[in-house]
């Protein structure tokens, strides 16, 4: 429904926000903004992640292995989020995934110009800690960043952590 892609921008446009005047107020006011750290938007990602891949999966069978792990991120998980699915995925079969998304939904509506690119890291971070969640309750632990391709493009960098 449109309502519920609607509901989920402006949900997320609030958690920046908040996290962004959060940060902001705690810092001297002549300090430069672009030290935000964003770890609680982050989190808040991750637990959301977390209890979503629960939801989605209870009636699947156990992945049987990390890729369709991922695959099934890249499809099923994304679709249900972004209603849509990742638009490629690549792998080193090393523990590193990239996944592209090139219409990035919340970077579709920021301009594509430079001037609003050093913004983008804000809009990504919590679907960085989204992904990491959802592995995590998966078994697999994993360091989730995020590269801004020319705006709205974004590749997730998976790297999954070996014990």
């Amino acid at each position: 429904m449109v309502a519920d892609e609607v509901l989920l921008e402006l949900i997320h446009a609030e958690l920046v926000n908040y996290a962004y005047n959060k940060a902001d107020a705690s810092k001297d006011n002549d300090k430069d903004k672009k030290d935000v750290d964003f770890s609680s938007l982050e989190y808040t990602g991750f637990l959301t992640g977390y209890r979503m891949i629960e939801r989605l999966t209870k009636d699947w069978p156990r992945f049987k292995d990390e890729l369709d792990t991922v695959k099934f991120i890249c499809t099923d998980f994304w679709s249900s989020v972004y209603k849509k699915q990742i638009d490629n995925l690549r792998t080193n079969h090393q523990g590193v995934y990239v996944l592209q998304d090139n219409a990035f939904r919340f970077l579709s509506k920021i301009s594509a110009g430079s001037q609003y690119l050093e913004h983008a890291p804000k809009y990504v971070t919590f679907t960085c800690g989204l992904l990491r969640g959802a592995l995590a309750n998966l078994g697999i632990v994993s360091l989730v960043t995020a590269e801004v391709q020319p705006m709205p493009a974004v590749k997730f960098h998976i790297e999954v952590k070996r014990s």
